[in-house]
């Protein structure tokens, strides 16, 4: 994407690169999920694998955690509360990342939430490893904004043909 006005469009000012809009790339899969190449798959399954692990090792530290409170004796009512509270983050985590899949997020809100998706970052793992088994997180949002670029730079240069001076009034 360009700084200037957030759009991926750029112009081809080097030598060999085609002018218009370019895709944008993503975490971990680059540009191959324009057109599902250079290893696109492979990858999808090991993120999506990856992810799985990470969130095993996950639910394995959240197990000791639980194994510490149990040891403390800190009683029944704090032990229940942090499982909720856990589980109350995870679910609202999952939610949040799925939704960024096909939505561009609020950086405000994304901001004010930072802290709730830090401590169910294992419904965010979740989230992450179902989406690459469909497809690469967030490729369908960048798909159908690469296609609007395209189709609106596609629009602005077929309109200009000949010289506007030349023309009658």
């Amino acid at each position: 994407m360009s700084e200037e006005n957030g759009s991926p469009e750029t112009t081809g000012t080097a030598a060999g690169t085609p002018a218009g809009p370019r895709p944008e790339p993503i975490r971990f899969f680059g540009t191959t999920w324009l057109h599902h190449d250079g290893g696109y798959t492979a990858r999808r399954l090991g993120l999506a694998a990856g992810a799985l692990v990470l969130a095993a090792a996950a639910c394995l530290v959240l197990r000791l955690a639980y194994q510490g409170l149990r040891i403390a004796e800190i009683g029944s009512f704090v032990t229940v509360l942090v499982i909720v509270m856990f589980a109350v983050c995870s679910a609202l985590a999952f939610g949040h990342t799925w939704g960024t899949f096909t939505t561009r997020p609020d950086p405000d809100r994304q901001a004010s939430l930072r802290g709730l998706l830090t401590v169910g970052f294992l419904g965010s793992l979740l989230a992450y490893a179902l989406r690459c088994l469909a497809e690469a997180p967030g490729e369908k949002l960048h798909r159908a904004e690469y296609k609007t670029a395209v189709a609106q730079y596609e629009k602005r240069t077929t309109r200009r043909s000949g010289n506007p001076k030349k023309r009658r009034r």
